[in-house]
């Protein structure tokens, strides 16, 4: 890997938003995640003929300038994470002349095995993904690095604060939650890194063991499970219900949710006494009341949890059991308020985190959505030829996502597995 060129993209220039300092108070959804690792994003575009001349004369100019002119409708993403003296809880500042940091690199790494759906180490990814830029004073809301493959193709990683993750200046402010959640949320942050509420304790660094940390012998594959494998999925745990079984909830999501859980317990072993933690997080914009808008690029989700024991995956039925849990997640929270618990949530996820880096306790969450759309972001070039989330390295996520081919039934799964 050879780095190029590391400069910033500011929002372009001409344009009276982006002359006004911008501040922008953090949500308690915000500040839930605001100590944790960010989320590592790469696209990868396979152009064939791409010489260093043509990225360097046509390409690289025009993202530069794409981003450039998209900045100026997400001001709070070109500014930084703060936490002024005289305020209670971080903001979002963006002053004239901040912008986005873009490294531009070559790599002679083999284009074709990174984006494959094959086998390889997780390693490869990591000169990919651009750094985030934090510290106590200050965090930078995204990074960006575009990575040429002469002959192949490039790659553009995007790094995403947690906490800032597609911030929108015109609705962050319709999401209200609990009075006090964000400073509880706030407070338990600073305790869980040993600090205090005293202002001269307040740091913006990343907890990296809240993400639990990638391990080093981690390697990648790609799976698809298509309508068919869907179909055959829910015939084979439907005569295994109870007969209250009707009640049972096997969306799409239920049923691959429920079977890459069981193939991650099952291929991890052991003793079938330890703990599993199963989770996911869920989009609460239409649960709300009134419902937030779709086009609500803050955070707005919350994460639903489920304790069980090893055993109960590795049974004969351990995917009927798996399915009836994730049924029981989703329907709990279609049934309450979906803010109910909130206040206790961030600390049980915390000890949760804890737990698994101190015991044999194994966390299994998602990453991702179909309902993301990633393989329509199209930056000029068509479809990504792939897309990556390299962040689930750090906490055992499983990477979801739509085809590529838009066939609408088709899933595909990243799994992060370890060679021990």
């Amino acid at each position: 890997m050879e780095i190029l060129e590391v400069t910033q993209v500011a929002p372009i220039s001409n344009s009276p938003e982006s002359t006004t300092e911008f501040r922008l108070p953090l949500t308690f959804s915000d500040i839930f995640w605001f100590k944790l690792p960010p989320v590592e994003r790469l696209f990868f575009y396979q152009l064939d003929e791409l010489t260093p001349a043509c990225f360097n004369s046509v390409i690289l100019p025009k993202l530069k300038r794409s981003h450039s002119l998209t900045l100026v409708h997400y001001l709070p993403l070109a500014g930084n994470l703060k936490w002024p003296p005289n305020e209670p809880k971080p903001i979002i500042l963006y002053t004239p002349n901040d912008g986005v940091s873009l490294t531009v690199a070559h790599s002679d790494a083999d284009f074709n095995i990174l984006s494959s759906d094959g086998v390889y180490d997780a390693a490869e990814l990591h000169p990919l993904k651009p750094d985030l830029v934090t510290s106590d004073v200050s965090a930078s809301a995204i990074a960006v690095q575009v990575t040429l493959f002469p002959n192949k193709g490039f790659c553009i990683g995007i790094t995403a604060h947690h906490a800032v993750l597609d911030g929108q200046t015109t609705t962050m402010s319709v999401v209200k939650g609990p009075d006090g959640l964000d400073m509880l949320y706030l407070n338990q942050w600073l305790a869980s890194s040993g600090s205090d509420s005293d202002t001269s304790k307040k740091s913006l660094k990343i907890t990296t063991s809240a993400g639990g940390g990638a391990a080093s012998d981690l390697v990648r594959a790609t799976f698809e499970i298509t309508r068919e494998d869907l179909k055959k999925l829910r015939e084979r745990v439907l005569p295994k219900l109870p007969a209250s079984g009707k009640e049972v909830h096997l969306s799409t999501f239920v049923l691959w949710f429920a079977y890459v859980t069981t193939c991650m317990v099952k291929a991890r072993g052991g003793d079938g006494d330890r703990k599993v933690a199963f989770a996911f997080t869920a989009d609460f914009r239409p649960l709300l009341n009134p419902p937030v808008s779709q086009n609500y690029f803050g955070n707005c989700n919350r994460p639903k949890f489920v304790m069980a024991k090893a055993r109960d995956f590795l049974d004969e039925n351990g995917f009927v059991f798996a399915v009836q849990k994730a049924s029981g997640m989703v329907k709990d929270l279609m049934e309450r308020w979906v803010l109910e618990g909130m206040e206790k949530i961030l600390s049980y996820s915390l000890d949760v985190l804890k737990e698994a880096s101190e015991s044999n306790l194994q966390i299994i969450t998602v990453a991702g959505s179909p309902r993301f759309g990633v393989y329509g972001t199209d930056f000029g070039w068509g479809k990504p030829h792939k897309v990556v989330i390299v962040s689930i390295e750090k906490n055992g996520a499983i990477s979801m996502a739509e085809s590529r081919d838009g066939s609408g039934g088709l899933k595909l799964v990243w799994l992060c597995i370890s060679t021990r």
